[in-house]
């Protein structure tokens, strides 16, 4: 009977401490996020580059140069991309918060599943782009669709459609 009770009582032991102890928790690398933050030369040039994951947080990059770039994934959060050039870059799965991307050019990008959100484009070029399941706000969906046409001479969307002009 005492090697039961022990057996038992080894069992319920086991048993609390799997359920009261913490899960291991699973977290990204750092070295997988290189991080641009505060970038304040007006100037820059990042063109061809692989940004994979870039983070961009409150960079001013005043036409800076990414034409392109595979920027998959790149996060531009409260950054100023004022008149940069963009022309044919990658930035799908990337993310735009409260950024400035007026004047940009945005000439054959890929922008699918982006999020753009609290941005501005007033006056970005986006002939060609494909906004394909992109989420911007609608007041910039319609302002882009005033100028928007093209087709992406990479996936073959038409502009207008990735964008749900009307």
């Amino acid at each position: 009977m005492r090697v039961f009770q022990l057996f038992l009582g080894l069992i319920v032991f086991c048993y609390v401490m799997l359920t009261a102890a913490p899960l291991p928790v699973i977290a990204a690398s750092s070295a997988a996020i290189r991080a641009f933050d505060d970038v304040q030369a007006d100037t820059k040039d990042y063109a061809g580059q692989d940004l994979v994951k870039a983070e961009f947080a409150n960079a001013r990059l005043i036409k800076a140069n990414f034409s392109g770039a595979n920027l998959r994934g790149a996060v531009f959060n409260g950054s100023v991309l004022t008149n940069a050039n963009l022309h044919s870059v990658d930035f799908s799965d990337g993310i735009a918060y409260l950024s400035d991307l007026s004047g940009v050019d945005l000439t054959d990008a890929i922008l699918t599943s982006a999020m753009m959100l609290k941005s501005s484009f007033k006056g970005a070029k986006v002939d060609g782009a494909d906004f394909s399941f992109a989420l911007l706000d609608r007041d910039q969906v319609l302002e882009l669709c005033k100028t928007a046409n093209g087709v992406n001479p990479l996936t073959g969307v038409d502009t207008r459609e990735s964008l749900g002009c009307r």
